[in-house]
């Protein structure tokens, strides 16, 4: 009997992937990139153990496209982040991988030359080289894990990474999270409900076993730990935030029924802006004043911002791009994300020690 009768009906070819052993031999680690990684994974973790009173911001474009904008932005955040890292830790947010609800581009690993041509190996290696340059700037970087092969890539250079609102139910997603190096952030479901985050989080602080690669790229049965470090990150949902003070009790309550620690990280974007990039400045100051006034569950925030405002459609002469505009969700431009960075270290300098008594 021929196999071809009955397997691989809707398989149009397979090629071959290079292993996540053969990508990193292309881009080596560094000691800078290695120092970076591990400072950031560090500080993110002495803050969900609260003993460090900072908040983190993971703060950066909705979607990396173009890597020499991705750079410029890497180098003006870095130079932010100097300046506020009394008060505040910025993570650059680095995203590769975009969930799509239909259609779309789906990120610069699985299309790096946005024409539909799926260079997925050419994307991964320049993923990886890009965190390299990030990383040797002394800026830690966060991303949305996807792809549940991708972290065997690129997972070392990473200091903070989150799970999605549509992959926050998801036992893979779960499973994999188990396994990562880094804290964790759940999203709440896209209908606002907490259940699925607050179940993946217990999920993820306990040992699984499951099917994945190693570096050579075999099959292999992957064997965790848990990871301790998973926390809650409200991104609002079903046509409302769950920023304001109501929202963030009864998810401090939430999270205390299931006997885990009250780390919260709010996303300023997606439903808690009604997608209004603008109105972002306002949920990180409402929330930057919940802190003021006492709030201790508030860890970290997250700000969808690149180098120019709003977002643009890929248009087929990719000349025509606008230099540092979100091909994905809209941002916020830079100046507004430097007067939103620095108006919360102003508030916030003075008030957080407080935090640890």
């Amino acid at each position: 009997m021929n196999s071809s009768q009955i397997d691989n009906l809707n398989v149009e070819a397979l090629d071959e992937m290079p292993s996540p052993e053969e990508i990193k031999a292309l881009v080596p680690l560094s000691d800078k990139a290695v120092e970076t990684v591990v400072k950031g994974r560090e500080t993110l973790r002495a803050i969900l153990d609260r003993k460090d009173p900072r908040l983190f911001v993971v703060v950066g474009p909705c979607s990396i496209h173009d890597a020499v904008a991705g750079m410029d932005y890497a180098r003006r955040l870095k130079k932010l982040a100097d300046e506020v890292a009394d008060t505040l830790v910025l993570v650059m947010r680095v995203y590769f991988e975009k969930p799509r609800t239909a259609t779309g581009w789906k990120g610069f690993i699985n299309d790096p030359r946005m024409d539909d041509s799926f260079h997925i190996a050419e994307g991964m290696e320049n993923a990886r080289r890009f965190l390299m340059d990030v990383n040797e700037l002394g800026l830690p970087t966060g991303t949305e894990a996807l792809d549940p092969i991708a972290p065997q890539y690129l997972g070392d250079l990473i200091a903070w990474t989150a799970i999605g609102a549509r992959t926050s139910e998801s036992q893979t997603h779960r499973e994999m999270s188990s396994g990562l190096s880094t804290p964790v952030g759940f999203k709440n479901t896209t209908d606002g409900s907490l259940d699925a985050a607050v179940n993946a989080i217990i999920s993820a602080s306990r040992p699984h076993s499951f099917l994945g690669i190693n570096d050579s790229g075999r099959s292999a049965i992957i064997r965790t730990r848990g990871n301790a470090y998973g926390h809650l990150v409200l991104r609002g949902g079903g046509g409302r935030p769950n920023y304001d003070t109501v929202s963030i009790s009864m998810a401090e309550m939430a999270l205390a029924k299931a006997k885990l620690p009250r780390n919260i990280v709010v996303d300023c974007s997606h439903a808690n802006s009604s997608k209004r990039p603008e109105l972002q400045a306002l949920v990180m100051n409402d929330c930057t004043h919940q802190v003021v006034e006492g709030n201790r569950s508030i860890v970290g925030l997250m700000v969808e911002s690149n180098i120019v405002a709003g977002n643009q459609p890929i248009p087929e002469d990719l000349n025509k791009l606008i230099y540092g505009c979100s091909v994905t969700d809209a941002c916020v431009d830079w100046e507004t994300t430097e007067t939103m960075v620095r108006k919360a270290r102003d508030l916030l300098k003075g008030i957080l020690p407080g935090r640890l008594g």
